[in-house]
């Protein structure tokens, strides 16, 4: 019998995947604990309606997020912080500074854990902080340190 799977299942297959597997182990497993449907020409038309859906949507996330990344490519952020002789600033300057001040001043919504900074930010300059957006698409964002 073939079966559409609704959720992952160990050693059978993953969500969406249809699979041939015994009358028996369909009926009283896979049909019964609704792991999957039996693989019926109207199920199987949903299943490519529900793919192709998945698809489009993926698309407009990624045409989204490249739309973003260049709008964040030219901007910059500017934080000032408490600085010492030379320059030097007392702590660093994080991830999370950096995302609050964005909020603030470009009114983006950026999460502290998609960005990567190269080194620590512990003195005045500017720096380039790397920000994951997509799976497939990063940006780079100009962060500006002044010191007080």
């Amino acid at each position: 019998m073939k079966v559409i799977l609704l959720q992952d299942v160990k050693s059978l297959g993953k969500r969406d995947q249809v699979v041939d597997v015994n009358d028996g182990y369909a009926r009283n497993c896979i049909l019964k604990k609704n792991l999957g449907i039996e693989a019926t020409p109207k199920n199987l038309n949903d299943l490519k309606l529900r793919q192709k859906n998945d698809d489009k949507v993926a698309a407009e996330n990624l045409a989204a997020a490249r739309e973003m990344a260049e709008e964040i490519k030219t901007k910059s952020v500017e934080i000032a912080i408490k600085t010492g002789q030379d320059g030097r600033v007392f702590g660093s300057v994080s991830t999370k500074e950096i995302s609050e001040a964005a909020k603030q001043q470009l009114g983006y919504d950026l999460d502290k854990k998609k960005m990567k900074l190269d080194v620590p930010v512990k003195s005045v300059g500017t720096y380039h902080v790397a920000i994951k957006l997509h799976p497939k698409v990063t940006a780079e964002l100009k962060v500006i340190v002044k010191g007080i």
